[in-house]
């Protein structure tokens, strides 16, 4: 189905900040970034990169199709709410929006910090996050709608260089937020489930680096070809609900 306005709504798994680092090998984002997020290659695919995702991209589908990417670098799921949102400045009965949300990976880093009260900062993670989705459907009746489980870099393992100070990280927390985000998708017309944390199980910290899909410098952010995988899963959920 074409699509008159996608919208992106996040953090940085759909951004093109850490792409960009990891294409031009730098230590931090430039001022300007290359069109390499998620967002930006589901919106116009990079034929020269990504060749097997040549015409298969939005403007493929409609040739006038405008990108509002709204995602911010490390945004929580209130900044989603309160300020991504509220940007989107549109008809809220237009069927031709398609809108994907990835965001909680944020939220779960900082509920950390929470100790022995973890649960009930992951339990506020949850409960944000479904106030999230439930205001996108009323203020977008119509819009496609895709939810992205949050990945683990750790595949598992609860274990991620730089975080070594928490010892083995709570992954089933991780579990539990993803299995509300595969719950909202089922329970709600024109809303679908792109599953990025099975896709990249065993691209994290078990593999070789060069099969990483996460940035060398901070395995929490996708590297370019992880904004790819994240891209290839969307795709994916839009061909099965076509």
């Amino acid at each position: 189905m074409p699509f008159t306005l996608y919208v992106a709504l996040g953090d940085s798994m759909s951004t093109d900040h850490y792409p960009t680092c990891d294409v031009r090998d730098l230590a931090t984002p430039p001022d300007r970034l290359d069109p390499l997020g998620a967002a930006a290659l589901l919106h116009r695919n990079d034929d020269d990169r990504w060749a097997s995702f040549r015409a298969r991209d939005l403007e493929t589908l409609s040739t006038d199709v405008e990108l509002l990417n709204l995602a911010e670098d490390g945004a929580m799921i209130e900044d989603v709410t309160t300020e991504e949102l509220a940007r989107i400045g549109r008809d809220n009965e237009d069927p031709d929006i398609l809108l994907t949300l990835t965001a909680g990976g944020n939220d779960l880093l900082d509920a950390l910090a929470a100790g022995r009260r973890l649960g009930t900062a992951v339990s506020l993670a949850v409960r944000r996050y479904t106030d999230l989705v439930e205001t996108v459907r009323e203020e977008l009746p119509r819009a496609t709608v895709i939810l992205s489980t949050v990945y683990d870099p750790t595949d598992g393992t609860g274990r991620l260089p730089g975080l070594e100070s928490y010892g083995r990280l709570p992954i089933e927390h991780l579990e539990r937020f993803n299995r509300e985000i595969h719950e909202l998708a089922g329970g709600m017309p024109g809303v679908f489930l792109a599953d990025v944390h099975r896709h990249f199980l065993g691209h994290g910290v078990t593999a070789p680096e060069a099969d990483r899909w996460y940035w060398r410098r901070n395995l929490i952010e996708p590297n370019a070809r992880g904004a790819s995988e994240i891209r290839r899963v969307w795709w994916e959920v839009l061909e099965v609900a076509s």
